[in-house]
């Protein structure tokens, strides 16, 4: 095993090499507000990524990675970043699905599904959230009935990222009749492409429509597609949102950064930074960036012991709050300019986008008020919020 310099050495080379000719018009596309901007050449790039060896390289050798170690994980994720390589298409599948088959699904899942993963074969999308159990996952209420050697499942899944470019969705389901919150639930992998199924793109306030309502009318899923044991499914998803909060968090911190210098150079270029309250703020981003990374970085630790740990809600609620202002901090650098749109097709810049896009920040993958109950219960100990 190579060490942590050298694996990122080899990696920034092979981008170096390979992010040129067709994929060279890839860098910088795509992302949150943005997983529309060519997405089959994205897609392709990522192919050829698994073909060369770059896909799910944290996952055991014999499930088709590379057994990466966390601090060479976390490397690759920097140096992708810095190369401007445009934002992945097969992240849910790889981060998320993929290390909970690792823990928690059969051999025949195993030997089924994460060879289509590591080759980009066939994309994922989550299935959580719910229109009246948003950041209450345990208020699911779509359900799942056993019939013969099938799971049938009705019920709506909504903010279902990339649905629409998705073949599987892990489904979580009440599987008990009778049961209530944490109880009952189960963990499905569903087909998408089948009757009983529709997805509807849910148009957001970039224009664009990422997100998607899927509904389930009689869908089916084989017997044997459910991870862990029937009415189990709480503490496998709880699992699955513990990968999510794993080593790419330093990838998107990158990104930011980059957000964050781009900022910078408009204040100077438009005298916006002689505005002593704006210089304020653009030094408390630079702050808080700084610990937004050394926040991940303990939580890394937890990560190598097996799970995050409570460092995982601190650093969601901080880093989405923080991108949330540093959007709020664009616009009010752009000044006047940044309330008008470019004219037909009316396309938003990129700090248009930002501030956007960036409001949903504090709500996707639990939202700020939800993080604050975690730390507050599970974290601190303090009494439960009562509910009805």
């Amino acid at each position: 095993m190579s060490s942590v310099e050298e694996f990122r050495t080899e990696a920034r080379a092979w981008l170096r090499a390979h992010l040129t000719g067709e994929f060279a018009g890839l860098r910088g596309r795509g992302g949150p507000g943005r997983e529309h901007e060519a997405f089959a050449e994205r897609l392709a790039w990522e192919r050829y990524m698994a073909a060369a060896g770059w896909t799910c390289i944290g996952w055991p050798e014999e499930y088709g990675g590379r057994g990466a170690t966390l601090a060479q994980q976390v490397a690759f994720h920097e140096e992708y970043a810095l190369a401007e390589a445009p934002a992945r298409v097969g992240h849910i599948g790889e981060q998320l699905l993929g290390p909970t088959l690792i823990a928690f699904g059969t051999p025949e899942q195993r030997a089924r599904f994460l060879p289509k993963i590591v080759s980009v074969e066939e994309l994922w999308c989550q299935g959580y959230s719910e229109p009246d159990a948003g950041s209450d996952l345990a208020n699911v209420r779509t359900k799942a009935e056993r019939e013969g050697e099938e799971w049938v499942i009705s019920g709506q899944k909504i903010w279902t990222s990339l649905a629409h470019e998705s073949d599987w969705c892990f489904v979580v389901a009440r599987t008990e009749p009778g049961s209530t919150r944490h109880n009952g639930l189960s963990y499905l992998l569903v087909p998408l492409d089948q009757p009983g199924v529709e997805i509807r793109p849910i148009t957001q306030l970039t224009g664009t429509s990422e997100f998607n309502e899927v509904f389930f009318d009689g869908a089916r899923a084989a017997a044997e597609n459910i991870v862990g044991a029937p009415g189990d499914g709480w503490r496998i998803a709880m699992a699955t949102l513990g990968f999510e909060r794993g080593v790419s968090t330093l990838g998107q911190q990158v990104g930011f950064r980059r957000e964050l210098a781009a900022v910078i150079e408009l204040a100077k270029a438009n005298g916006a930074a002689a505005d002593p309250l704006i210089r304020d703020r653009i030094a408390r981003a630079w702050t808080g960036l700084a610990t937004i990374r050394c926040n991940a970085l303990r939580m890394l630790d937890g990560v190598a012991a097996g799970a995050p740990g409570p460092e995982a809600s601190i650093g969601k609620i901080f880093w989405a709050t923080w991108h949330r202002e540093l959007g709020e901090l664009a616009m009010d650098v752009c000044g006047a300019d940044g309330m008008l749109a470019a004219g037909e097709p009316y396309d938003l810049t990129d700090w248009q986008r930002l501030f956007l896009f960036s409001r949903s920040d504090t709500i996707y993958a639990g939202s700020n008020e939800i993080q604050r109950n975690v730390i507050a219960e599970r974290v601190l100990g303090l009494p439960k919020e009562v509910r009805a």
